[in-house]
């Protein structure tokens, strides 16, 4: 497979077009443009006011799919996500009326507020890109990816993800404080609040499924899948993690680490694509064992380490 030239170039102005609404993010954007293109979903997780919800809707804006935006509370209800039956008096018959989950880009905000119970309404719409509501199946725009945001510094009124859900997340994200640099450039340029609005589009729903579809075609050499492989099974070995990454983990860092590449203008991948893409892919799916947190262990710290202790495939030169 050759990476197409149209293809690199749609991709290099959908991060353009995201750079000039998120100043100083290249790379995170990067990150989320290979989500993308790799089918995934993708959880965001910072403070407030770091640009999360303005990024996500310039990313719709940047490739003109159908938006929605759920605003997650307490009260939020499963149905108020899927959509809900109604009685069609003159119809007699019931005449289903859809959720916001029926869009390309569904932005799910502060998703830790919504209780478990509506958390789990998404979970077949993540997995199986459906949704049931009283027993008839309804398939869900393509592409659909979700892009979920959560505080991590709020606990009052949250509830945690569970672990199912956190494994059907292809990405952990943040973007963390702009520098001193990037932000006074905001400030001195009135970067208004919708700098979303800022984004053009410069691609279409069909362009992102047919790159979709090339990505996928991208080459593993055996080697590389091996050296995948033994990273993902690395974190159920090591000692500080209660439960380690699964093969849908194993699955998502392959769909990655192809993404990456393509958007390197390579059709093959390499180990150095595992290397950048495992702590964002793997990281949120990895339990710590209690005595390893209370040593001040985290996930980073697994996945930099197992890195370290799985040896790299070399080709050798004939």
């Amino acid at each position: 497979m050759d990476v197409r030239t149209s293809d690199m170039q749609i991709c290099k102005q959908i991060q353009d077009s995201l750079e000039q609404c998120i100043l100083g993010k290249s790379e995170e954007i990067e990150r989320l443009l290979t989500a993308l293109l790799a089918g995934g979903h993708i959880l965001l997780e910072d403070v407030p006011g770091t640009g999360k919800t303005q990024l996500v809707k310039a990313l719709a804006n940047a490739v003109g799919g159908q938006f929605r935006r759920i605003q997650c509370n307490p009260d939020l209800l499963p149905t108020d996500i899927t959509g809900v039956s109604i009685y069609h008096p003159k119809e007699e018959t019931f005449v289903f009326r859809p959720g916001p989950v029926m869009a390309n880009i569904l932005l799910a905000d502060e998703i830790n507020r919504a209780t478990t119970k509506t958390q789990s309404a998404l979970l077949e719409a993540m997995e199986e890109r459906h949704v049931t509501v009283d027993g008839a199946s309804h398939p869900l725009p393509q592409p659909f990816v979700l892009i979920a945001t959560q505080n991590p510094i709020e606990f009052e009124g949250t509830y945690m993800l569970p672990e199912a859900q956190m494994d059907r997340f292809m990405m952990k994200l943040t973007l963390g404080y702009p520098d001193e640099q990037t932000e006074h450039r905001m400030i001195m340029n009135s970067y208004a609040d919708q700098a979303s609005a800022k984004a053009s589009q410069v691609a279409s729903m069909a362009d992102i499924v047919h790159i979709q579809e090339q990505v996928r075609r991208v080459h593993v050499d055996e080697a590389v899948g091996d050296y995948l492989v033994r990273v993902v099974r690395g974190t159920r070995e090591h000692p500080g993690v209660h439960l380690g990454a699964s093969p849908r983990a194993a699955i998502s860092l392959m769909a990655a680490v192809r993404a990456h590449a393509f958007i390197k203008q390579r059709d093959y991948v390499i180990p150095d694509d595992v290397k950048e893409l495992a702590g964002h892919v793997l990281g949120h799916r990895i339990i710590l064992h209690t005595e390893a947190r209370m040593n001040g262990v985290t996930q980073e710290d697994v996945i930099r380490q197992v890195i370290e202790q799985t040896t790299v495939p070399v080709r050798l030169e004939r």
